[in-house]
């Protein structure tokens, strides 16, 4: 070792490990870290179990299932009254054309539940004269209606609405069944119609009480639909789901036996899914040339609900071509620059293959992860939807004529009573939204917010979770003298066991910053939000350096937890001594770090975008009925990007749980390797625990490194016996 440099560079980077005889791999005699945060963990896990019990208590998820009459009851709600009675009637929308419904939510006008929509022209005038006509039009007035009531009381009680439109239910609720017919817009089939009160008032009339209702509940109607698209297509998303994951199980599988050619497979096959996915995208951009309305900027078209619009545009194709003409040119850059290290790296990968030969139960850790992060969402979002319903309903006046207590808050109970009622004769107590001010009620957001951190905080450690426990199964092959004679008998299951019993903590405090880092950038994202109408252009400035450092921030925090729990897997101290050791270490290996554990990364994730590019192409064709073989079998949906973009994240998460694994042996592996240079010489007395090939590997690149570790390369001699043992 260098004298001069070697105390230089080391002075920076931290001691080097020494040479112990006893060191025999992953620490059995360990004692429990972190205590102190594994007790902090252990009660905001009890506080996120009470605030669940508190919101399923007080929360109703049928607020935003089912439609709200005037009196705050439910329709369609089986084992209620109103269960054969789905729909929601408006007596009259064209009170809906108020400003009021887009800041209360509520149109001013009574609203009740009724079995269908009304279907025809009718008056109240005109259906009292007939009993027939007057027993139809009952089933959309309140109860207590008679035929021996006249009907100026009827209408002045609010009992009956003056007329009936035909009307289609929509989202569960009655709108007008507007139409076009030679230019001019009807309903039912007629451009003008009785009020109900003798004015005659066009069809074109209801257009902005029925555009205000809708904007109300645009967003229910896309959800509700895409709600429907997963209802018809769920059987077939799990198809493709699994069909991601044997695909994924198979290149794993194919990894461990042909390594190499299975990388070059994967790096040409990246290439040609793209450049189909260019060549896709110009056909349909050629295809719309000279199309009606095919020419329409995006910026013109503005945003549309349904997506299957903007595949109408020559521009969204063109878009499309550009993006994937860009990635394909990088990808192909990055291959002819790295060209010598992917060789490198590939060499990296089949050593990483013979690790994951003696584990085997590794594979299928991902699913045990996978069933945990799903309870953790499952947990999250059941809390989440109580949370937000949980609130009381609110009554408000609302008023024909002009009334001091417009808009004030009523009591329906009484109302008929009250001094309200007596001041504003035609004044009505109806149901406006959801919301209360109890003690309970202030301090929702503060509860969702816990919700949202204790979400983030739950899903990474079991993500750290998985990370040490892959890492502890894989130090314990790398330090096995005799493999895998030297290996416990299940090592995933007593790396686990470990994990669990000693460094649940390390895991919490790890977690804990990362997920401190995440809500950070959540509440910078809602700031953002709020700002947007901002003119403040300073502001935007910090806003926006802010998320670009706490984005940096989180991938180094990742990095840097990745690789401390390794170093908790193997020697059992805490997160704080585990980073700094990794740290350093990786510090003293920069060169190495640089061009091989990035390479193998990017390598890894070009198998995984492969995955997702077979699986997403095919979901594309079936769906879209491209193919006319399956025409007749696939779902008829609103949307067909919905199943479709499942599909790919989903096949993205499953790829991405298989090459995890992989990556995490990689990752370890690495680390032990230098380790192992720094605890050993490669002499007789103190030989090298790595391979005759992970040597060859990663001795090729010990010239460019100018630290000390590398000073003496091992010769064939001092692996000889460990070769022959292994």
């Amino acid at each position: 070792m260098p004298d001069g440099g070697g105390e230089e560079f080391y002075g920076k980077n931290g001691e080097p490990r020494k040479y112990d005889a006893n060191f025999k791999g992953p620490t059995q005699n360990r004692g429990c870290t972190d205590v102190v945060c594994c007790i902090l963990f252990v009660v905001a896990i009890l506080g996120y179990l009470a605030v669940g019990i508190l919101a399923w208590s007080q929360g109703d998820p049928r607020k935003v299932i089912y439609p709200t009459d005037s009196r705050g009851q439910f329709c369609g709600q089986a084992g209620t009254p109103l269960a054969n009675k789905p729909n929601l009637f408006y007596f009259n929308i064209m009170k809906c054309a108020s400003p009021m419904v887009l800041l209360e939510f509520q149109c001013p006008t009574t609203q009740m539940c009724v079995e269908k929509c009304p279907e025809k022209f009718m008056t109240l005038v005109k259906a009292y004269s007939n009993n027939n006509d007057f027993d139809y039009y009952k089933t959309f007035c309140k109860e207590g209606v008679t035929n021996s009531m006249g009907i100026p009381l009827i209408l002045s009680s609010g009992l009956c609405p003056a007329m009936l439109t035909p009307s289609r239910p929509f989202t569960r609720r009655c709108f007008p069944a507007l139409g076009l017919k030679e230019g001019v817009i009807t309903v039912g089939n007629k451009s003008s119609f009785d009020d109900g009160s003798g004015n005659i008032r066009d069809a074109k009339d209801l257009m902005d009480g029925v555009k205000n209702a809708t904007v109300v509940i645009e967003a229910r109607q896309v959800v509700m639909k895409i709600f429907e698209d997963y209802t018809q297509s769920w059987y077939w998303i799990l198809i493709g789901l699994v069909i991601a994951m044997l695909t994924s199980l198979l290149f794993i599988v194919l990894l461990r036996f042909l390594a190499g050619i299975m990388v070059w497979v994967m790096i040409v096959m990246v290439i040609l899914v793209i450049g189909y996915g260019i060549f896709h995208c110009y056909m349909e951009y050629a295809a719309l040339k000279g199309e009606a309305g095919a020419n329409v900027t995006l910026q013109d078209l503005g945003f549309q609900t349904d997506l299957a619009v903007y595949l109408q545009i020559r521009q969204t194709w063109l878009a499309f071509m550009i993006i994937l003409a860009i990635v394909e040119v990088i990808i192909i850059l990055l291959l002819i620059f790295l060209r010598k290290r992917i060789l490198i790296a590939i060499a990296l990968i089949k050593e990483a293959s013979r690790a994951v030969a003696h584990v085997m139960s590794s594979l299928f850790y991902p699913l045990f992860t996978f069933v945990l992060l799903a309870m953790v969402i499952a947990y999250w979002a059941v809390t989440a939807v109580f949370l937000s319903t949980s609130n009381e309903p609110i009554y408000k006046v609302f008023n024909e004529t002009a009334c001091d207590h417009s808009r004030n808050t009523c009591n329906p109970a009484n109302y008929s009573s009250s001094v309200e009622k007596m001041q504003c004769p035609d004044s009505q107590c109806l149901f406006a939204f959801y919301g209360g001010e109890t003690p309970y009620h202030k301090y929702l957001i503060g509860l969702q917010f816990y919700n949202v951190f204790l979400f983030f905080w739950c899903a990474n450690f079991v993500t750290a979770l998985g990370q040490m426990t892959l890492a502890g199964a894989f130090a314990s092959y790398y330090w096995a003298v005799v493999k895998p004679d030297d290996m416990p008998a299940f090592p995933v299951f007593s790396s686990l066991g470990r994990s669990l019993r000693y460094h649940t903590g390390t895991l919490a405090f790890g977690s804990l910053i990362l997920s401190i880092v995440q809500i950070i950038r959540v509440l910078l994202e809602y700031l953002d939000h709020k700002l947007k109408g901002a003119q403040n252009k300073f502001t935007k400035f910090v806003l926006c350096c802010l998320k670009c450092c706490f984005w940096c921030l989180e991938k180094f925090i990742k990095f840097l937890n990745r690789n401390a729990y390794i170093m908790v897997a193997i020697y059992g101290k805490s997160f704080c001594s585990s980073a700094r050791d990794a740290f350093l270490l990786l510090m003293r290996n920069m060169i190495r770090v640089a061009v091989l554990d990035k390479v193998t990364d990017f390598l890894l994730f070009l198998g995984k975008l492969l995955i997702v590019g077979l699986v997403g192409i095919f979901a594309f064709f079936f769906f879209s009925g491209r193919v006319k073989a399956f025409e007749n079998t696939a779902p008829h949906l609103h949307y067909y990007w919905v199943p479709i973009l499942t599909v790919v994240v989903g096949s993205y998460l499953i790829a991405h749980g298989f090459f995890s694994v992989y990556a995490m042996c990689v990752d370890t592996l690495f680390l032990c390797f230098c380790e192992d240079l720094e605890r050993n010489d490669g002499s007789a007395a103190k030989p090298y625990y790595m391979s005759s090939t992970l040597r060859e590997i990663l001795w090729k690149k010990a010239a460019e490194d100018p630290s000390p570790s590398s000073a003496r390369r091992p010769d064939d001699g001092d692996l000889k016996a460990r070769e022959e043992a292994s």
